[in-house]
């Protein structure tokens, strides 16, 4: 009988042993990324994206592949975490290297869900150096240009900010150490009031990873 207790403590200890392993394996994973909760490929692209976060820095490095945000249905790499109500986000993005393509894209974007065909919008800052607010405005539906953007004149900014009031998201931009500029506002109906906020990147070329540096971020309520 004093075998079968211990034995059975045992059995208990090391249970919670694992579960504690676990928990702080979780809370590890949370704290790499900052104040954001997951990172995933939305779209299966071809080749898989990966995200790190500095904290000393307080910085995220992201790479990403995927054809392109467009048309019916997106490919790219997000780090996110779900939002309620109004808020917020700004942050400073930088490509890293020449890039391959001009239109590989980086910047923040609010989404209904992870499905490569739902309703979001995106802030986006291109390789080229070309900013532009878009969005899809139901799911599966094809994006349209010039309909479904509108288009910042100056290229080559450094900081984007997307604040949300309601079902109307409005884009700002900056240049490091110049005031906000308006790139323009849109109300997206199908907005739930849980949403998904986040940092992405595509490369626009299905068999090529870019990658991003983004600092300074915050998101507030």
């Amino acid at each position: 009988m004093l075998h079968a207790s211990y034995s059975s403590l045992l059995t208990k200890l090391l249970f919670t042993l694992g579960m504690f392993l676990l928990w702080i394996n979780t809370v590890a994973q949370t704290q790499e990324l900052g104040m954001f909760n997951e990172n995933t490929d939305v779209g299966n692209p071809q080749l898989s994206g990966s995200a790190e976060y500095d904290a000393a820095t307080q910085m995220y490095t992201i790479h990403g592949a995927g054809y392109n945000i467009w048309f019916e249905r997106d490919e790219f790499h997000y780090v996110y975490r779900k939002q309620s109500g109004d808020f917020v986000a700004t942050a400073h993005f930088e490509f890293v290297g020449a890039g391959v393509d001009p239109h590989r894209k980086t910047g923040w974007m609010i989404r209904e869900s992870l499905a490569d065909t739902a309703v979001h919008l995106s802030a986006v800052s291109h390789g080229d150096g070309l900013t532009v607010l878009q969005w899809r405005t139901e799911p599966g539906a094809s994006m349209r240009d010039p309909e479904d953007e509108i288009f910042f004149p100056d290229k080559d900014i450094d900081i984007i900010q997307l604040e949300r009031k309601g079902q109307t998201i409005t884009m700002r931009v900056a240049k490091e150490g110049e005031e906000f500029r308006l790139v323009g506002s849109h109300t997206l109906e199908r907005l739930p009031k849980e949403v998904l906020i986040g940092l992405f990147v595509c490369s626009h070329k299905p068999e090529v990873v870019e990658e991003a540096i983004i600092r300074d971020v915050q998101i507030n309520e």
